[in-house]
């Protein structure tokens, strides 16, 4: 049977990846070269907390849910990795284990380097080193200003931040005005709230006001973003008032 190859969409993602797309052409060709394609299920685990890293990966298509387990056997969502982002990287480099779990969600396909391969493209690219310095230090700064957030603005501030961002990445044109953007991430409230640290009862009240704003709409199958305007309204007057 031949091996999976990535779609015109998924290559389009991959490519078009903000950290990837600054690679040079040879970095890019040579690791699109040795990767592999796997495709998954929703739910579908990709790699365990606690696992040894066996290879790098990507997010062609979907998305990926990071995220960790409690004491009491609760699991957490963390993050949602969308197309084009790489990660896995961290546990390659210092040789400890996997520290989260990560999961399919939705149909989700992944593009994946071997650990032997990684390692060969670091002997071979002494500009990968660089870029995945870059890399480390964008998500540094997110999360230092993920932390700040949490810290400084009020949950409806959060939640208008995290709607933006959710648009950015997952945003679709809706069919109802051409200035509304459906959300393509299906997204229950109870994992909207987890990652942003807050109950879903919280997360429902402000969801019901942004749409009594006009801000959102709330139907069945998701949220749809009616005016990014008011939600940058909504955080850029919580990041103005006075302590």
């Amino acid at each position: 049977m031949d091996e999976p190859k990535l779609t015109i969409e998924e290559r389009t993602a991959i490519n078009g990846g903000r950290w990837f797309s600054s690679l040079s052409p040879t970095l890019r060709h040579d690791i699109l070269r040795c990767a592999y394609v796997m495709r998954h299920k929703d739910g579908e685990l990709l790699a365990a907390r606690g696992d040894p890293p066996e290879d790098w990966i990507a997010c062609a298509k979907g998305a990926i849910r990071v995220s960790s387990t409690t004491l009491a056997g609760k699991q957490i969502t963390l993050a949602y990795v969308e197309p084009g982002v790489w990660l896995g990287d961290t546990a390659l480099f210092d040789g400890d284990l996997r520290t989260h779990d990560a999961y399919a969600h939705g149909d989700t396909s992944t593009l994946r380097v071997a650990k032997a391969d990684f390692q060969k493209l670091l002997d071979t690219h002494a500009e990968l080193y660089a870029a995945l310095l870059r890399l480390q230090a964008r998500r540094i700064r997110s999360l230092y200003g993920l932390v700040e957030d949490l810290n400084t603005l009020p949950l409806r501030a959060r939640l208008a931040k995290q709607l933006l961002h959710l648009v950015r990445s997952y945003g679709t044109p809706s069919l109802h005005a051409a200035n509304e953007t459906r959300i393509g991430l299906h997204l229950a409230q109870e994992e909207l709230a987890q990652l942003l640290g807050a109950s879903r009862q919280r997360v429902n009240q402000e969801l019901k006001a942004m749409e009594r704003e006009d801000a959102i709409r709330i139907e069945p199958g998701g949220l749809v973003v009616r005016s990014r305007e008011a939600l940058m309204h909504i955080v850029e007057a919580e990041q103005t008032k006075e302590p």
